[in-house]
C-alpha cells in the first residue's frame, strides 16, 4: 500500500471506531423491533418476513426489479397504479444482489435495507457529530432508531437507502466535498421523488461557500491561488451532477409514456398522490375530530404535526446549517402537503432526520444513566407499535 492509501485506511478505520457506539445502539433498538415483530406476528398467525419483504411497496420494488417496467393495475373506477410510479435504484440494487447471490428479488431488498439502514444511521451521525460532538451523533442514530415507525428502515422499501444517500450527501456538502455530495444526490433522485430536497440542500451549501469565500477574498483572506479555482469548480460540478438523477428519471418517464416532461405527475395522479399543500390532509384530520374514538387519533395527528413545526423552528433558532433547513423543510412539507395516502405520511417524514438534532442535542446533556432508560423504552415502544403497525390491514 501507498502512504496515501495507509492514509485513507486509518482514516476509515478511525470514522468506523468514532461511530461505532451509535452503530451498536441503532443495531440494537432494529434487534428488538424485528423480535418483538416476530413474536407479534407468530401470536396473529402472520409470517413476519413476508411482512417485511412481500407486502405493498415491496411487490411493486421486486416486479420492477425482475421484467422490468411495464406492470399496472386498472382498478374499477378507471384509476391506472402503474410501477413508474417507483423509482429505479432499489429495484436496480435488488436485481444485482439477486444476480450475485442465491437470494431473491424480495431476499436482495431485505438485505439492501438492513446494510442502508447501518449506513443511514452511521450518516445521520457524521453530520450530528459534524456539527455537535460525537455523543449528540450517537444520540441522534439512536433517536432515528426509537421512532414509532422505525420498523419501515428493516422493509425492503426506499426510505432506508434514501437516507442513507441523503444523509450522507449533506455531510459532503457541509464539509466541502463537492463531487461526492453531488453524486450522492444524483443517486437520492434515483431512489425516491423528494430527492429534490438533497438536491436543493446541495445547491444551499454551494451558495453559502461561496458567500463565505467572496467574504474571506473581501476581507483579504482568499484562498490560494491554486485551491481556489479548484474549489470552485469542484462545486460547480457538484451541483450540476446533484439534479441528474431525479431529472433524468422524471424525463425518461415522459417519454416513455409520451406525456413529455411532465409525465410522472400522470403517474402519479393515477396513484391520486399530488400536492394541494396539505388542504386535504387537514380535512383528513378534522374529519377525524368528528366522532369517538376516531378523536382521540385526531387529536394525536395534530399535535403530532405541531410537534413536527415546533422542531422545524427550533432547528432554525439554533441556526443549523441552511443545506439541512432546505433538506428538511422540503421534505416535510412533501410529506404534510401531499393530497393522499394519509396513513403513510409517518414514514415519508423518516429521511427528515435532522428535526431530530435538538433533541439529540438535549439527551446528550444528559448523563448516560438518565439518557439510556428514556431510549430504552422508547425503543421498547417503538418496537411494540411497529409490530402493531405491520400486522394491520392497511400499507405503512
Amino acid at each position: 500500500m501507498t502512504d496515501l492509501e495507509t492514509r485513507v485506511a486509518a482514516d476509515r478505520a478511525g470514522a468506523l471506531r468514532r461511530a461505532a457506539p451509535a452503530l451498536l445502539g441503532y443495531a440494537a433498538v432494529r434487534a428488538l423491533g424485528l423480535l418483538v415483530l416476530g413474536l407479534w406476528s407468530v401470536a396473529r398467525d402472520k409470517n413476519a418476513y413476508t411482512l417485511l419483504t412481500a407486502r405493498w411497496d415491496s411487490l411493486w420494488y421486486a416486479r420492477v426489479a425482475g421484467p422490468g417496467y411495464g406492470y399496472e393495475v386498472r382498478l374499477p373506477n378507471g384509476d391506472v397504479h402503474s410501477d413508474l410510479a417507483f423509482f429505479p435504484l432499489l429495484p436496480w440494487l435488488e436485481r444485482l444482489g439477486a444476480a450475485v447471490f442465491p437470494l431473491s428479488y424480495a431476499d436482495a431488498g431485505f438485505v439492501v435495507s438492513l446494510l442502508a439502514s447501518l449506513a443511514a444511521a452511521w450518516g445521520i451521525f457524521a453530520v450530528a457529530d459534524h456539527l455537535h460532538g460525537r455523543r449528540a451523533g450517537v444520540c441522534a442514530a439512536l433517536l432515528w432508531a426509537v421512532l414509532p415507525v422505525g420498523i419501515v428502515q428493516s422493509m425492503a422499501y426506499s426510505e432506508s437507502l434514501f437516507t442513507a444517500l441523503a444523509a450522507w450527501s449533506l455531510y459532503a456538502a457541509l464539509t466541502g466535498r463537492w463531487v461526492t455530495a453531488g453524486t450522492l444526490a444524483a443517486l437520492a433522485g434515483l431512489t425516491r421523488p423528494v430527492g429534490l430536497a438533497v438536491t436543493a440542500a446541495v445547491w444551499a451549501a454551494a451558495v453559502v461557500a461561496f458567500g463565505r469565500t467572496r467574504s474571506a477574498t473581501a476581507a483579504g483572506g482568499a484562498l490560494p491561488a491554486a485551491r481556489a479555482p479548484a474549489e470552485g469548480v469542484r462545486r460547480a460540478c457538484g451541483m450540476l451532477l446533484a439534479p441528474l438523477g431525479a431529472a433524468g428519471y422524471v424525463l425518461w418517464v415522459g417519454h416513455h409514456t409520451g406525456q413529455g416532461p411532465l409525465g410522472y405527475l400522470d403517474v402519479q395522479a393515477g396513484w391520486h398522490n399530488g400536492f394541494d399543500g396539505g388542504l386535504s390532509f387537514a380535512r383528513f384530520a378534522g374529519g377525524m375530530l368528528t366522532s369517538f374514538p376516531s378523536a382521540l387519533a385526531g387529536v394525536g395527528l395534530i399535535a403530532g404535526v405541531a410537534l413536527l413545526l415546533w422542531l422545524y423552528v427550533v432547528c432554525v433558532r439554533q441556526r443549523q446549517p441552511l443545506a439541512l433547513l432546505v433538506y428538511s423543510g422540503i421534505v416535510t412539507a412533501l410529506a404534510l402537503g401531499a393530497s393522499g395516502y394519509f396513513g403513510s405520511k409517518p414514514r415519508l417524514l423518516l429521511p427528515a432526520f435532522p428535526l431530530l438534532l435538538p433533541l439529540a442535542v438535549a439527551l446528550a446533556r444528559l448523563r448516560t444513566s438518565r439518557s439510556a432508560p428514556v431510549v430504552a423504552a422508547v425503543a421498547v415502544l417503538s418496537a411494540g407499535y411497529g409490530a402493531f403497525w405491520l400486522n394491520g390491514s392497511g400499507p405503512p
